[in-house]
């Protein structure tokens, strides 16, 4: 808004601020959307009403969340209670917009700060927890044992455990975030763990090992000999006394036994090379 604008406002404004609930919920629902009114008429109860979403968002005063983006938050619920408030069927705009600030407030924190799908038992289990702690933080001098905020709380070791994760579940951090303040500090995501590619290779080799058993003899000692001794086809077939035709046959033959068996366990194995 410009000064000029400003000033052809504030008189407009000032009059506005004499009329009552009723008369600036008729002019806003009367004229149309964008118009000067209706715009003032609206500042006018948005004005009147900051005690009532500041009192809303006061009950969240312990949490993480800036109170300024609440305050945000609880004006769009008292804009909706603004603009859908029927005098027809009640007189008192704040006893409506109270439970339509509320609602927007805790929506937000359900739509916009959990991170992961927590109980409502348990969100509200953990702001009681939060207080309590701090209560009996002042009243022993010291941070409180689990076991004493439970009993304080009445509640199982189970549920304050609950309340615990909620907390951390409020709001994630970034996988990127210091885990030190040192220079050389790593990130959370460096703690992280990753695919072990060996982990497919040793799922393999259990398999194999299932049906080695079911080669003949000479064949596991060649499979043994190429695959664990790194002989070439040559060599196991001038310890074995045999040509290195008959040695790349045999392990074909043993290769493709055991890729049947692995890929199809439930067919008939084939007959065994000569």
């Amino acid at each position: 808004m410009t000064s000029e604008t400003a000033r052809r406002s504030a008189p407009a404004l000032q009059t506005l601020a004499e009329c009552d609930d009723a008369e600036l919920l008729d002019m806003i629902h009367s004229e149309p959307c964008g118009s000067r009114t209706r715009e003032d008429a609206c500042e006018v109860l948005v004005s009147r009403y900051r005690a009532l979403v500041r009192s809303c968002v006061l009950r969240y005063r312990d949490s993480p969340e800036p109170t300024e983006e609440l305050m945000q938050v609880g004006y769009v619920g008292l804009l909706k209670a603004i603009n859908n408030f029927d005098p027809a069927v009640g007189e008192s705009l704040a006893a409506y917009a109270q439970p339509c600030v509320s609602g927007e407030i805790k929506r937000h924190f359900r739509d916009k700060r959990w991170q992961v799908h927590v109980r409502r038992s348990a969100q509200e289990l953990r702001l009681e927890v939060r207080k309590s702690r701090g209560d009996l933080a002042q009243r022993l001098s010291r941070n409180p044992t689990d076991a004493e905020l439970a009993a304080h709380l009445g509640i199982s070791s189970t549920d304050l455990l609950d309340a615990q994760r909620a907390e951390l579940a409020f709001q994630a951090s970034s996988l990127n975030a210091p885990l030190s303040d040192g220079l050389d500090g790593g990130t959370l995501e460096d703690m992280l763990g990753c695919e072990d590619p060996r982990i497919e290779t040793t799922l393999d080799m259990e398999a194999v090992w299932g049906h080695l058993g079911e080669l003949p003899d000479r064949e596991q000692q060649m499979l043994m000999m190429r695959f664990y001794g790194n002989m070439t086809q040559s060599e196991i077939g001038d310890q074995l006394g045999i040509s290195q035709m008959h040695v790349s046959r045999l392990l074909s033959h043993a290769l493709g036994y055991l890729r049947d068996r692995i890929l199809s366990p439930g067919d008939e194995p084939d007959e065994e090379a000569d």
